[in-house]
């Protein structure tokens, strides 16, 4: 009275469970991998997550996917954009741009420039980069906007 009868396996079925050969073992763990039928927290399921977390950080050491960013050219007079204090900006100039002749005549020409970019602005500062020489490499104007 005790013993319970299994409707839904036959009795050889149940003769066979204990003997289960490593490679039927090995094949239901790879199924239960394809699956994804592990428990949250168990051995395998960590190991599942395990792997997919080496693919995501090493592949790409050794697999060229081709994803680089898109190389984007600098401005034609090479202005670079800097946020500056109390919602200005400071732009830089490549000293190239500009014609050097006369101090006046340099606010004009960095105005020039500017203006295209960010509209109508009114220089605050104008800062000159040298190099060891005394050459002007560049020009650092601060603008706020009108």
């Amino acid at each position: 009275m005790n013993s319970q009868i299994h409707l839904q396996q036959p009795e050889a079925a149940m003769a066979l469970d204990g003997a289960i050969s490593p490679m039927g073992a090995m094949w239901r763990t790879i199924r239960g991998y394809i699956l994804w039928s592990y428990e949250r927290g168990s051995l395998h399921y960590d190991i599942m997550v395990t792997l997919i977390l080496l693919f995501i950080f090493v592949s790409p050491h050794f697999v060229n996917f081709k994803d680089k960013p898109v190389e984007r050219n600098p401005h034609l007079t090479g202005v670079v954009v800097i946020p500056g204090e109390k919602g200005g900006f400071v732009y830089e100039i490549k000293a190239s741009a500009v014609n050097a002749t006369a101090s006046g005549d340099i606010r004009r020409q960095l105005e020039q420039i500017i203006e295209p970019i960010s509209g109508a602005v009114s220089i605050t500062n104008v800062e000159t980069i040298t190099d060891a020489k005394g050459h002007a490499l560049s020009y650092k104007v601060s603008v706020q906007k009108e």
